[in-house]
């Protein structure tokens, strides 16, 4: 069975070390551009690995992401215009 995930997305001031960040969670995408890293940590030890992570002299902004609250189960109750414009 997995474990529940929650996202972070974590905004660091030097990439190479933010590789470190690995032992936290799973690092899922690293931005070298815009010096940031988004990863999966576990939901029931969030707050402590966030706490860890917080104390590092290369993060300086921590956020949650949102996407696993996001409605992604979508109703349509606008008619299908698209026999209208068929040939």
């Amino acid at each position: 069975m997995l474990a529940e995930r929650t996202g972070y997305i974590i905004w660091v001031s030097d990439v190479k070390a933010a590789r470190n960040l690995e032992k936290y969670g799973s690092v899922h995408y690293i931005s070298r551009r815009m010096q940031y890293v988004v990863m999966y940590v576990n939901a029931d030890r969030a707050d402590e690995t966030v706490k860890n992570i917080r104390r590092l002299s290369y993060v300086r902004k921590i956020e949650r992401s949102y996407r696993n609250e996001i409605k992604t189960e979508y109703s349509s109750n606008v008619p299908d215009k698209t026999k209208f414009f068929g040939p």
